[in-house]
């Protein structure tokens, strides 16, 4: 009797193991590695592919996307890269960090200047950020920041960077710029016209800034991914309608 019972409860127990096996075995964690200025959209776009995907998690990590580009390049796991630029993308291909073929745009965006809500400047023009009331200018780092490298750019091509450069106060990346203008600690920044979106209650657009380039984001596989699969069908979802309309309510233009 002993003995019988001892089996069946083995059996059992396999059985139980059998299924958390196979249950583990079609569980996946897709890593998506995404711009900042991206965070609140892709936290909505993530959501409704893991409701169309039944046993896939996806993974969010947001940050520049110069700091996401170094990361995969010294092997931290990531299964798609979201780049805010495409002078980022560019360099993850030219370091073979990307899969061939899987790289496509997916939304724009616009640069704008932003000022505290409270904020009483009047900044009609890129020209008034020499006034001596303005003391602080957010902007990502040129170096290591898309949206920074925009507002750089732009004001380089005004003949304003020399006089604004000394103004600057240099951010990790563009949502810490947003932050620096919505709590007073700058009296103007660079950002996206998407993230001042986020914050309507605490900073104002005083003037949407032309940039050399449109601002066009892609997305890619990162090569070597364990869920290449599912990358793919990841950036396929991205570019469909559904995930197309998220992004839209956010902000972001038609790539």
């Amino acid at each position: 009797m002993r003995s019988a019972f001892f089996l069946r409860s083995l059996r059992h127990i396999g059985a139980a193991l059998l299924f958390a096996g196979t249950l583990s075995a079609h569980a996946a964690e897709l890593t998506v590695s995404a711009a900042a200025s991206l965070t609140n959209a892709f936290k909505e776009v993530g959501a409704a592919f893991e409701a169309q995907n039944p046993g896939t998690k996806v993974l969010l990590n947001f940050a520049a996307s110069d700091t996401l580009l170094a990361q995969i390049a010294k092997g931290a796991p990531a299964d798609v890269f979201a780049s805010a630029d495409q002078e980022t993308m560019d360099k993850a291909d030219a370091q073979k960090l990307t899969t061939s073929g899987s790289r496509r745009n997916f939304a724009g965006n616009a640069l704008v200047l932003v000022t505290p809500s409270d904020s009483t400047l009047n900044l009609k023009a890129l020209a008034d950020l020499q006034q001596p009331a303005v003391k602080r200018i957010a902007l990502g780092t040129p170096s290591g920041v898309p949206a920074g490298r925009y507002a750089k750019s732009a004001l380089e091509s005004a003949k304003l960077w020399t006089a604004v450069e000394p103004k600057a106060v240099f951010a990790q990346n563009v949502r810490q710029c947003l932050d620096y203008v919505a709590r007073g600690e700058a009296e103007a920044g660079f950002v996206y016209a998407t993230d001042a979106a986020t914050q309507k209650d605490k900073v104002k657009v005083a003037l949407t800034v032309a940039t050399e380039t449109p601002i066009r984001y892609p997305i890619a596989a990162v090569a070597g991914s364990p869920n290449a699969a599912d990358a793919r069908k990841f950036i396929e979802f991205v570019a469909s309608p559904a995930a197309q309309t998220v992004l839209a309510r956010y902000g972001f233009l038609k790539p």
